[in-house]
């Protein structure tokens, strides 16, 4: 699809979605879990499916936000390609497990193998710094063609200071307490 195919698209799911919509939901209604749901099952032909949760840095790194809206439409998604329905308790439990809690997925690069391994990563909203829950930075990064290294880390954030429209920023720190990488996310834009 060209790229002016993608707008209008966005632009159509946008209206037809209304606003209340896009806004990320930390508590999924019923109708919200369907949406997901279906959203997920139609991925399979679709790219780009999740660009709406991925946020880039200037250096090229990544990060993939993890509402639970896309954490349903992402095992709908899988258990489309496996031409499999998903278990009917599956939505819940995957909604249980990722409760009260924003997933990052982060994709960070380094200059050797282990860089990430003491990395720290911090949520700011407005003047507060929020501490993550959960932290698993690799070890052992893979080696890209341009000899730097790749590190896929995941965070967790208590989402009690956050709202479904929440600017917020992750900021990583090396050992030393030095930034070394920082995304700007706008969780208004996610569902």
């Amino acid at each position: 699809m060209s790229r002016a195919g993608l707008a209008v698209t966005a632009l159509l799911g946008a209206l037809l979605l209304g606003p209340s919509a896009r806004a990320a939901s930390f508590a999924l209604t019923p109708g919200e879990r369907e949406d997901a749901l279906r959203i997920g099952a139609r991925s399979v032909t679709v790219e780009t499916f999740d660009a709406e949760w991925r946020v880039a840095n200037a250096a090229g790194e990544s990060i993939t936000v993890l509402t639970p809206f896309h954490r349903l439409v992402l095992a709908a998604r899988h258990a489309a390609f496996r031409h499999e329905p998903l278990k009917p308790d599956a939505p819940d439990k995957l909604l249980r497990e990722q409760q009260d809690r924003l997933l990052l997925w982060a994709r960070l690069q380094g200059p050797r193998e282990d860089f990430a391994r003491f990395y720290a990563p911090r949520l700011l909203v407005s003047d507060r710094e929020i501490e993550p829950a959960f932290i698993q930075n690799e070890r052992s990064a893979a080696r890209q063609e341009d000899g730097r290294y790749l590190a896929r880390c995941v965070y967790g954030f208590p989402t009690r200071y956050l709202t479904g429209t929440s600017r917020v920023a992750l900021v990583v720190r090396d050992a030393d307490g030095r930034d070394v990488s920082r995304f700007t996310i706008d969780l208004s834009t996610m569902r």
